[in-house]
C-alpha cells in the first residue's frame, strides 16, 4: 500500500510586523487579543474551553449570552458533571448542536475532573484527546487560559492569510503548519483576533472592500473574482 504524498505548503517572505501594526492601530479594541468569549473567564481554562466549545458553529452574541446564564449555574467541572443533561441542554439553547453540545459539555468535564484532578491540561496535545476539541479550540485554551504561545486558525484566518499570498494551503491543518514555520512567535496570539476582525469587516469572503484595505499594498488578492 503506498503512502499518500506528504502536502506541499508554499510560503513566501511577508512584511508581518508592518501589517500587524496597520491592524492593531485599525483595530486598538482588539488589543491585547482577547476574544468576547473569554473577556470575563480567560483566568480560567476551563471557562474559556467552555465557552469556545460553546461558541462552534454559533454567533459570538448568541455564544455571550449562553455563556453568561450558564456560569449563573455552573463553573467547575464537577458543576456540569452534577446537572441532568436535559437541564444542560436547556441552559445552553439556542446554540448550534445544543444537545451534542451538552453531551460534550459533561465529556469533557468529566475528562478534566477524573483524569486531571479538576485542572484543564495546558497541552494541545493532551487537549485534542478530548471529545469535541478540534486544533483550533485547542489553540485557543492554550493562548486565552494559559497565555501561552499558539495560533488559532478559523475560516477567516485561513482565507486571509492565503488571500494574501504569504502562503498557499489546502485547508486549516496546513495553515496553521505554515504559520508555525514564517509567523513571529510574539504575534501569534493576537494574529487570529485581528484577522478575524479584519475579515467580517473589510475582507470579507464574498466581494470584499478592497479599495479601502489598508493592506492593499501587500496583497496579492488571491483567489478574489470580485471586490468593491
Amino acid at each position: 500500500m503506498r503512502r499518500a504524498k506528504p502536502s506541499r505548503v508554499r510560503v513566501v517572505r511577508f512584511p508581518f510586523e508592518e501589517m500587524i501594526d496597520i491592524l492593531q492601530r485599525l483595530f486598538p479594541e482588539d488589543v491585547p487579543a482577547v476574544t468576547s468569549i473569554s473577556r470575563k473567564s480567560k483566568k480560567d481554562p476551563f471557562l474559556v474551553l467552555v465557552g469556545t466549545l460553546l461558541s462552534l458553529r454559533t454567533k459570538d452574541e448568541l455564544t455571550e449570552k449562553v455563556m453568561a446564564r450558564l456560569l449563573k449555574r455552573a463553573k467547575t467541572p464537577q458543576d456540569i458533571m452534577s446537572m441532568p443533561e436535559k437541564e444542560l441542554a436547556a441552559l445552553i439553547y439556542p446554540v448550534g448542536f445544543y444537545r451534542n453540545k451538552s453531551r460534550t459539555l459533561k465529556e469533557v468535564s468529566r475528562m478534566v475532573a477524573e483524569k486531571y484532578g479538576g485542572h484543564v491540561p495546558d497541552s494541545i496535545d493532551e487537549l485534542l484527546t478530548m471529545k469535541g476539541v478540534g486544533r483550533k479550540t485547542a489553540n485557543l485554551v492554550v493562548t486565552e487560559g494559559f497565555g501561552k504561545p499558539g495560533i488559532c486558525v478559523d475560516t477567516h484566518v485561513h482565507r486571509i492569510s492565503n488571500r494574501l499570498g504569504f502562503i498557499s494551503t489546502r485547508n486549516p491543518h496546513e495553515t496553521e503548519d505554515a504559520l508555525r514555520q514564517i509567523l513571529p512567535r510574539k504575534y501569534w496570539i493576537v494574529y487570529n483576533t485581528l484577522l478575524v476582525t479584519f475579515g467580517k469587516r473589510i475582507c470579507r469572503p464574498i466581494s470584499p472592500f478592497c479599495s479601502t484595505c489598508p493592506l492593499s499594498h501587500m496583497c496579492r488578492k488571491m483567489g478574489v473574482e470580485k471586490h468593491r
